[in-house]
């Protein structure tokens, strides 16, 4: 028998419960509103690209690119602000067009020309922080936006941080499209077999494309998060992300082979991880144990998407 989604989410949602009852009796100011809104600014950016991951991996599908990508957007974004002298809010949609228009790339690679997902974003992963580094030289750094931009990333709306907020309504989005509109049934029809999808007259191309655009602009608005958080726009920016991203996902149950999945799934897979790391250096630990229990729960996932696929 096979693990199903909402029995994953509930051992996952019990697994955090403990994670954070051990890190507050470990760490000092663990249990508070500000350690909190610390988490949520930290995760923000790589959250939603692992939202944005969630429909391409119920495709079976994988997408390596959007750190890159993220990091390419905000390059432009600090390009057209700083160099070309564009207004703020100009320069914020051309670093947003840049993540539509590489996962527009990514779209026609996989779903007009059948390239393999993993193979078409390998290749993009590089081609997008090559074009970035060489923007900026790989040194030049662009900063001292304008204080409305930095709210984006640092200010709150009481208690609570902006970018909650953006990557709550995302949240509120991207469940919609997967577990509400018939687009989402499709998704997972594709994941099980994209061929039989398509003998049922399922538009495989266009999903897929759909979904690899929604990648990118994901990749794009994060950028934004990204600049607005640290104050900086740079060619190394997002490094790793794409990683941390596809853990959250299948931590929180997404097939990686596709066929079976959830956003709240990922939001807890996300919320998890966000919380290890946190916590971990709140208890003053080594923060080599980040990536040593990332890896283990990744593998742990893994392994059971892996027996339920073969049951």
């Amino acid at each position: 028998m096979s693990v199903s989604v909402g029995v994953h989410e509930r051992v996952l949602a019990a697994c955090l419960v403990i994670e954070i009852a051990i890190f507050a009796a470990l760490g000092s100011n663990f249990l508070t509103i500000e350690n909190a809104a610390e988490i949520a600014r930290a995760s923000a950016e790589v959250g939603l690209l692992a939202l944005a991951l969630t429909p391409v991996i119920l495709t079976g599908g994988i997408d390596l690119s959007v750190g890159s990508l993220l990091a390419l957007s905000a390059v432009v974004f600090g390009v057209t602000w700083r160099e070309a002298q564009w207004p703020i809010w100009l320069a914020a949609g051309a670093a947003i067009g840049t993540g539509a228009a590489g996962g527009g790339l990514n779209a026609v690679l996989v779903s007009r020309l059948g390239i393999p997902p993993l193979i078409v974003t390998l290749g993009t992963y590089s081609l997008f922080r090559g074009l970035a580094e060489g923007a900026t030289a790989g040194i030049r750094n662009y900063s001292n936006f304008p204080d409305g931009f930095l709210f984006l990333g640092q200010g709150t709306l009481g208690v609570v941080p902006v970018q909650l907020v953006v990557v709550g309504l995302a949240a509120i989005g991207f469940w919609g499209l997967v577990h509400r509109l018939a687009l989402g049934r499709t998704l997972q029809a594709m994941g099980y077999s994209a061929e039989g999808a398509r003998f049922a007259g399922v538009p495989v191309g266009q999903r897929l494309a759909v979904v690899y655009v929604l990648s990118g602009l994901s990749a794009g608005v994060a950028s934004l998060l990204y600049a607005a958080r640290l104050g900086q726009a740079k060619a190394d920016a997002g490094t790793g992300f794409e990683l941390m991203a596809i853990t959250a996902v299948v931590l929180g149950g997404t097939s990686i082979f596709g066929g079976r999945g959830s956003v709240a799934g990922t939001v807890l897979g996300l919320t998890t991880l966000a919380v290890l790391q946190n916590g971990l250096r709140l208890a003053d630990l080594p923060a080599e144990l980040a990536g040593l229990f990332t890896a283990g729960l990744l593998l742990t996932a893994l392994g059971i998407s892996g027996r339920d696929t073969v049951t």
